[in-house]
């Protein structure tokens, strides 16, 4: 999915974060007001849980490659080294 839009809603519960792709995909994140006191909050909020469900596993509901790639931003094309999250 490339993401095309970023659009964010405050409900009666907390927030909504709808991530677009350019195909049409959507994926819809809530956050509680308790975890995100603003909209930039929210997002950021959303984002981690987005990082967090992509360890779970790939399209054919096998395990991440390993917790390396598992914790990327999935950028493989730039020169800078990621974070080495092993300690």
């Amino acid at each position: 999915m490339h993401l095309l839009e970023t659009k964010v809603a405050h409900e009666t519960t907390g927030w909504r974060i709808d991530f677009v792709g350019d195909d049409g995909e959507e994926v819809s994140i809530k956050v509680a007001d308790g975890h995100a006191a603003s909209e930039d909050e929210a997002i950021e909020r959303a984002k981690e849980v987005m990082v967090q469900l992509t360890a779970y596993g790939t399209r054919g509901g096998g395990r991440s490659i390993n917790p390396y790639d598992a914790a990327s931003n999935g950028n493989f094309d730039d020169d800078e080294p990621l974070l080495d999250t092993r300690h």
